[in-house]
């Protein structure tokens, strides 16, 4: 009987902790290798890095496109755009088709 109250004194006092470490090692494991763990926030973070590249580039592009929608927005628009337009749309040409300019004589 004695043996048998210390063997259970025994694993009833290893209980609580083993249940503790189990239950901090699960979590920090998921902190360390989880979802959202910080191996996952390097990632995330490069991610972040690369969309604002775009992000930026992005920016620019529509910078662009603003000042030439600007440029024929106005009262007049301007004939040095107007021009270029009408020259990339009209020596356009099908593939093997050769488009020759005209010059003023």
């Amino acid at each position: 009987m004695r043996i048998k109250r210390s063997v259970t004194r025994f694993f009833s006092v290893l209980i609580v902790p083993a249940i503790s470490l189990s239950v901090v090692g699960y979590f920090g494991s998921y902190a360390i290798w989880g979802n959202r763990g910080i191996l996952a926030l390097e990632d995330s973070q490069a991610r972040l890095g690369i969309q604002q590249q775009q992000l930026v580039q992005l920016q620019g592009s529509r910078a662009r496109l603003e000042h030439r929608i600007g440029l024929m927005e106005k009262n007049g628009a301007d004939p040095d755009l107007v021009e270029e337009l009408a020259r990339t749309e009209l020596m356009t040409a099908a593939p093997n088709q050769v488009a020759v300019s005209r010059t003023g004589h």
